[in-house]
């Protein structure tokens, strides 16, 4: 029954950032091929800053590699000095791969995610509501605990295909954060195979690439508008530059992301 399930980009993407959060046992690809254990994976306290590094090819400290499937090609990061300060470039030809943070668990309520990103081109053909052509230029990721006894029985047989797939386990829930070609700012997608996975639209279209964009999301409002619910513990941050079901190839920058406690007013 699983084997004829094929897994999407998306889903395929948080098999391993379940890994990258700590659950379960299994394995890490680093870009070379090279497998690891996810137990030596270091667990952070916070974020490492792209900005306080030096440029250089190959892993910003503190951040792993993941790779989406052995059959798709690694979107290119390297730290660089762009615009008078170290950020992180993403060069992605028909390609997909993304880079994890294991964090300590941390409750969610009153966290903020901060960030800056810029898109250099568009990808045309990219639709995030439709699974053949759901590619972004930018993308970051935000993985949360929970409770996965409450899951209705559909979404136990999900994780546990995954957990199959894999051998590790899926967050319970996660929002992931996008530049989107088409939906509007502010559209919740939904994954088609998993109701755990949720795309929030933060920039939308091709007009305004080119400059920088900086973001705030408060991560307990937005997890209740896309699930309904009081998040659990944030458990990873991952962010990830896709071309590859578009065929197409883009290049874009991240800078710092951070997690910010805010005072509730």
């Amino acid at each position: 029954m699983f084997t004829c399930l094929r897994l999407p980009l998306a889903f395929a993407t948080f098999i391993v950032l379940a890994g990258c959060s700590g659950f379960g046992g299994g394995k890490l690809q680093d870009e070379s091929g090279q497998t690891f254990n996810i137990d030596q994976v270091a667990t952070q306290e916070e974020l490492p800053k792209f900005s306080t590094q030096t440029p250089q090819e190959g892993m910003p400290s503190g951040w792993s590699f993941y790779r989406i499937a052995p059959n798709k090609k690694n979107t290119v990061y390297r730290l660089e000095n762009y615009q008078g300060r170290t950020v992180l470039s993403a060069n992605s030809k028909t390609s997909a791969s993304g880079l994890a943070v294991k964090l300590r668990p941390k409750s969610a309520q009153n966290l903020w995610l901060k960030w800056e990103w810029k898109a250099t081109g568009p990808i045309i053909t990219a639709d995030n509501t439709d699974r053949v052509h759901d590619d972004s230029p930018l993308r970051i990721l935000v993985a949360f605990d929970g409770n996965k006894s409450k899951l209705s029985f559909k979404e136990k047989m999900t994780f546990e295909m995954a957990h199959l797939i894999s051998g590790q386990e899926l967050p319970y829930a996660t929002l992931m954060y996008i530049w989107s070609g088409k939906s509007p700012v502010n559209t919740i997608v939904d994954n088609p195979h998993t109701s755990r996975i949720k795309m929030i639209v933060v920039d939308s279209g091709w007009e305004k690439i080119g400059v920088w964009h900086l973001h705030q999301r408060d991560l307990e409002a937005d997890f209740r508008s896309a699930y309904g619910e009081t998040p659990g513990e944030v458990i990873g941050i991952a962010l990830l530059t896709d071309t590859d079901n578009t065929k197409s190839e883009t290049k874009a920058y991240y800078g710092d992301i951070e997690l910010i406690r805010k005072n509730q007013k």
